[in-house]
């Protein structure tokens, strides 16, 4: 399975990826992508299973990332993985389509809930 984790911070990044090895999570690929215009290059280039979005990034956000997924009609299993925790962002996440929003901090036991459904 091939994963697409997108934030553009490097440290949430390599955080994540230790996450996923923590919940049980080993030997998927992982692409990067430090925004949503990255991302969304990648998602053509690369075809990911899954993909792990921050809210908050500069030049597309994550919402508009998952909004341009919408747009394209590419459905990919999509979650949120941000400091935004709020039930009217929960509720515009869920609106948009994502299949979760994983709030940080975040355990590894966290992940394998959230992702559970989606990874084997």
């Amino acid at each position: 399975m091939k994963i697409l984790i997108v934030d553009d911070s490097r440290a949430m990044r390599r955080i994540i990826q230790r996450t996923l090895r923590q919940a049980g999570f080993k030997g998927h690929d992982i692409v990067e992508a430090e925004n949503g215009a990255e991302a969304l290059d990648l998602v053509k280039s690369e075809t990911p299973d899954l993909i792990l979005s921050d809210w908050h990034m500069p030049v597309m956000s994550g919402i508009d990332f998952k909004r341009a997924l919408n747009d394209a009609d590419i459905t990919i299993p999509f979650g949120f993985v941000t400091s935004e925790n709020t039930k009217e962002m929960r509720d515009v996440a869920a609106e948009a389509g994502a299949d979760f929003l994983l709030a940080k901090p975040f355990t590894p036991a966290d992940m394998a809930q959230a992702l559970g459904l989606f990874v084997a």
